[in-house]
């Protein structure tokens, strides 16, 4: 026998069988419906503007506004009024630039023919002097230099942009931008240079003396108060076979090679047969004058406290001849003669000369 059907709603009425599809459809379509229109009625009736309800609050509001716009207005018209003027102030510094480098230029090119005519005067002072004046002054970095030697090239890792310890000088500093050359690299490699035996070092042309600076300002590399400009020319005027091999051993051709395959940095090293290095710019010249001897006639050198002047009779001594006066051109001071030696007489001939 079925089961008989019971009522499911109050009025005693029986559902439908699929009733309870209805229902889920209609939870799944409809489910936030009743929530929101429940939430737009509870704003209905407490109101929905933001604006202050009081009359003080909403002229507070406007001031301010009118405030904000007139700030934004003011800032947009001076930021279009000082453009020109700004543009006008740095097409003034790169002019002043171009006349202070000009202005250099020319009193470069006034060193230079002084430089001529002071080793065209020095020539016809000294017409008879050998090449040892000319080796020092090559030597010192006044002068040029030309032989065989060895030529590095450094240059800054691709893609990269402007912007102590002994054993690594990259780490004396913070290095923002490892993959460039810094000041510290390239004095290492100079002096690891100079360690393999060079004779003249330039740097893009400048020469190098014992009074030369690399130093940095900000991302520029200056040698001497001069701009490099990478890549980096090192020339070095040496035995090049042996100056290149040296400089690979050492410790600094080994740094380079470390930042080269750490950083990207490149480099490479040849061998020159004949290079020419230019003489350095403005080099302070520092001149010593020798302590010339007294002349033999002054008191200093006379008075040795003898009681007799040459020609006369021998001082009164209680010493044998041994105490006599003795010529100048026969010194004895390795041994001094014990007889006639007091404290009160004065010494022999021969150590009569002023200890400078």
């Amino acid at each position: 026998m079925p089961a008989s059907p019971t009522p499911s709603d109050r009025d005693g009425r029986y559902s439908r069988p699929d009733a309870s599809m209805s229902l889920l459809t209609n939870v799944m379509d409809h489910a936030l419906d009743d929530g929101y229109a429940e939430a737009a009625k509870a704003r209905g009736r407490e109101g929905t503007s933001r604006l202050p309800d009081s009359l003080r609050g909403r002229v507070v509001l406007a001031v301010g506004l009118a405030l904000s716009a007139t700030v934004l207005t003011v800032g947009a018209v001076n930021s279009h009024e000082k453009a020109p003027t700004l543009a006008k102030e740095r097409e003034a510094l790169v002019q002043r630039v171009k006349d202070a480098t000009g202005a250099a230029d020319r009193l470069q090119g006034d060193i230079e023919g002084l430089r001529t005519k002071v080793d065209q005067a020095q020539r016809q002072a000294l017409p008879t002097g050998d090449g040892a004046l000319a080796a020092l002054a090559a030597g010192a970095g006044t002068e040029a230099m030309s032989g065989p030697g060895v030529k590095l090239v450094i240059e800054d890792a691709g893609g990269t942009t402007a912007g102590g310890n002994v054993s690594n000088p990259r780490d004396a500093e913070g290095f923002r931008n490892s993959g460039r050359l810094k000041d510290h690299d390239l004095q290492y490699v100079v002096n690891g240079l100079w360690l393999a035996g060079a004779e003249g070092i330039s740097i893009n042309g400048q020469r190098l003396t014992n009074l030369s600076a690399i130093r940095a300002a900000g991302d520029a590399i200056l040698v001497d108060n001069r701009p490099l400009v990478p890549p980096y020319t090192v020339l070095a005027i040496g035995d090049g076979p042996k100056l290149a091999q040296s400089f690979q051993d050492n410790e600094a051709g080994r740094y380079l090679k470390i930042i080269q395959d750490s950083y990207g940095i490149k480099s490479s090293l040849s061998v020159q047969r004949n290079l020419t290095l230019p003489p350095a710019l403005g080099v302070t010249l520092r001149v010593a004058k020798p302590d010339t001897p007294e002349a033999a006639g002054s008191p200093s050198a006379t008075a040795s406290g003898s009681p007799s002047a040459p020609g006369s009779p021998p001082a009164t001594s209680p010493a044998p001849s041994s105490g006599s006066p003795k010529p100048p051109s026969t010194p004895s001071p390795s041994k001094p003669s014990k007889t006639g030696t007091s404290p009160t007489k004065s010494p022999t001939a021969g150590t009569g000369a002023r200890t400078p």
